[in-house]
């Protein structure tokens, strides 16, 4: 039998490495949304933004907010490449990690443009089985989520606080699997947020994660093309450079 000759094939510092991105190339705070567009919206309020990277599909800013270093990169849309792009950019040693995601709603009564703020995920993807255990609930960083929550009221959203289910099989989100999330008290499903927080917690990271609700799992509403969709995204990107600003105030 053959054996590996080293006890990980490839690490996150391996990956750092392979994109020639140093530490000192990123800034305190970086904003992770999953698409590349909304990635280019974010990078279009930093002042003098420069690109770290450019490798297979992802792409890394880095650039200035009022004098604040930022980083953004379009962190990835399900759990394994969500896993690639945390981990480079837990081990440049981000200090702060917000995600902008968008998810579908677990609950009647919240509505295509409500934003989701996630208190814990419940693990329904591929990836955390290699990090954790069995039991691990992965978790908001408290005070940043609690910055989040404050932002998004001070922007008059109407947002929404609990858990995520994360799941890989998005074509098979039926009444049975649905059922049984909603019974562990999700509120909202994605592809991401289980596998963001769980790696971002392993390297001891503040992490949060805001979601603008795209559709109604339980109605059945299909909402990615409803404007209101589109400016739940926009006021995501001000609520996390707003929330980016008072922590930078703060610390």
């Amino acid at each position: 039998m053959s054996q590996m000759r080293k006890d990980v094939h490839m690490t996150g510092k391996d990956l750092m490495e392979m994109v020639q991105l140093r530490a000192e190339d990123v800034g305190r705070y970086a904003i992770v949304p999953g698409p590349k567009d909304r990635m280019e919206a974010v990078v279009k309020k930093l002042e003098q933004p420069v690109k770290n990277f450019s490798f297979m599909e992802y792409t890394m800013y880095t650039g200035f907010f009022d004098g604040i270093k930022v980083t953004t990169i379009n962190g990835g849309r399900f759990s394994a490449d969500t896993a690639i792009t945390t981990e480079i950019l837990c081990n440049a040693q981000v200090g702060y990690l917000l995600r902008i995601g968008s998810c579908g709603a677990l609950r009647e009564d919240i509505q295509v443009g409500d934003l989701v703020v996630v208190s814990t995920a419940l693990r329904g993807e591929g990836v955390t089985q290699y990090y954790v255990e069995k039991d691990f609930v992965p978790t908001a960083d408290k005070s940043l989520t609690d910055e989040f929550i404050k932002a998004a009221e001070d922007a008059s959203c109407k947002v929404h606080v609990g858990s995520c289910w994360t799941t890989d099989a998005i074509l098979k989100e039926t009444r049975e699997f649905v059922g049984r999330a909603v019974d562990d008290g999700a509120i909202a499903v994605d592809m991401v947020t289980a596998a963001f927080l769980t790696i971002a917690q392993t390297y001891n990271i503040p992490a949060a994660v805001m979601l603008a609700v795209s559709d109604n799992v339980i109605t059945g509403e299909m909402g990615f093309m409803n404007p209101n969709y589109y400016m739940a995204e926009t006021a995501m990107i001000n609520i996390a450079f707003n929330v980016i600003k008072g922590l930078n105030q703060s610390n």
